[in-house]
């Protein structure tokens, strides 16, 4: 016999209490704890033997299996394209472009004959209806369905089979077994559970969109990430036409991926040479501009890093960042002053990197140490240059991973001159002047 009994569990931590109160005793959070029901059985069954099988004769899932959404840069994230039976969560800011997104992978996979359903919790079909008009996509293969029980949404894409599921958002849907709210960590825990199963039975891909909280990650139980089989998140300042879309979880593929789409007023557009884009406003002569090269998964491109140097009016120096780690800039000031003989308490530093996107490995360091010395001395760097590379606390120039790459990147902009540090190269490319050091004081007093 099952007894049903009332818990209360955090959503940050899975911690379980039997009832509520205002912090959680084991993370120290406030406000997280949410009620559920659970069912205590007090008799467990007998199990019973299942079939194993060999994975070595076992057929593996090949890449003509995969569902391509004839979106280069979502497929390129992806690993190649969907595959049966998975499940994937998509996060993003609020207006960032999610359902824009999806409600484009639909109309292209419909268009191309696979049906799609298209699930909203969130919006009518006039509603959508609207935005798939003005996105300009024409198909009678893409189905809406609004609805947000999840027992109804299994049966329908059971009874009907459609080839792709997108469902908006993960957040409106309810089961009928969690007797709480919408949205609550039960019922998105329940929720997600079904449909994971569901896909796994029918082989139907579906993709899920999830709200984001105030810190950036999907709402919900934390659980609801490994429940899944792939988590996507749509980055980019609203404000910026520019989006990322980035893996953090792949079971099929690299996690290192990264997909870039332009924001224009018929939806989201491929950009295939990022580099390109992200250099188009840069002005000549600039002081306080570098230009230096970014690996993400398989792909290098270029972005430009600025800074702005200005004394302080204050007793206490300002430092900002936008698309940069404020702690990690914190520490490079620290090493120009100390090693690179910099005087800047007195100065106000704010680094930014142009198109909103966000840049976060070690090889940016000697760009935004390159940026900061030359708005501090008011001396550009040469147009014709490039800068990559990282710096250790000592002040030396550390070499950082995949430089030919890098510098393939750098050749095929265009560009003359790379400033990196010191290091072996398989191979010395041509029509470049590679510009090596050891340590940031010696590059610093060479360029500027």
């Amino acid at each position: 016999m099952a007894k049903p009994t009332t818990i209360f569990r955090c959503s940050k931590c899975e911690a379980q209490f039997p009832k509520w109160q205002g912090r959680c005793t084991e993370c120290g959070a406030w406000g997280t704890l949410a009620e559920e029901t659970k069912v205590i059985r007090r008799q467990q069954s007998a199990g019973r033997s299942s079939s194993i099988e060999t994975l070595a004769t076992y057929q593996a899932e090949t890449a003509a299996s995969r569902l391509e959404s004839r979106l280069r840069e979502f497929d390129r994230v992806l690993g190649g394209g969907l595959v049966p039976g998975s499940v994937t969560l998509l996060g993003g800011d609020p207006g960032i472009g999610k359902s824009t997104l999806l409600l484009q992978v639909g109309g292209k996979l419909a268009a191309a004959g696979t049906t799609v359903l298209y699930v909203s919790g969130e919006e009518s079909s006039a509603q959508v209806k609207i935005r798939f008009e003005r996105l300009g996509l024409t198909t009678s293969n893409l189905k809406f369905l609004g609805e947000t029980d999840v027992d109804t949404i299994i049966a329908t894409l059971t009874e009907h089979s459609p080839g792709l599921v997108v469902l908006d958002s993960i957040q409106t849907m309810r089961c009928a077994d969690v007797s709480s709210d919408p949205g609550s960590v039960g019922q998105v825990r329940a929720a997600t559970a079904k449909l994971v199963q569901s896909a796994k039975e029918s082989r139907i891909p579906i993709i899920v969109i999830g709200h984001v909280t105030k810190q950036g990650s999907v709402a919900g139980p934390r659980t609801l990430e490994h429940l899944v089989d792939v988590v996507l998140y749509l980055e980019g300042d609203r404000y910026h036409a520019f989006r990322v879309l980035r893996a953090v979880k792949n079971r099929f593929g690299s996690t290192g991926e990264v997909g870039v789409f332009d924001m224009q007023r018929g939806g989201l557009r491929e950009v295939p040479n990022p580099s390109e884009i992200f250099l188009t406003d840069r002005k000549a002569a600039n002081p306080g501009s570098v230009v230096t090269s970014v690996v993400e998964g398989s792909r290098a491109f270029l972005v430009e890093i600025q800074a702005l140097v200005s004394r302080t009016n204050f007793g206490y120096p300002q430092r900002r960042a936008a698309g940069f780690d404020f702690n990690r800039l914190q520490l490079l000031i620290a090493v120009l002053m100390k090693k690179a003989g910099l005087y800047l308490s007195n100065q106000d530093i704010h680094v930014n990197v142009a198109g909103g996107i966000k840049v976060s490995e070690p090889a940016v360091d000697l760009a935004v140490c390159v940026a900061i010395a030359s708005a501090l001395k008011n001396k550009p760097v040469s147009r014709q240059m490039a800068v990559f590379g990282e710096i250790g606390l000592g002040g030396e120039l550390r070499a950082v991973g995949q430089a030919e790459k890098r510098i393939e990147e750098i050749i095929k902009m265009g560009f003359k001159e790379v400033l990196m540090p010191r290091t072996r190269m398989g191979v010395q490319p041509k029509g470049i002047e590679l510009m090596s050091y050891d340590t940031l004081s010696e590059a610093l007093r060479d360029i500027l």
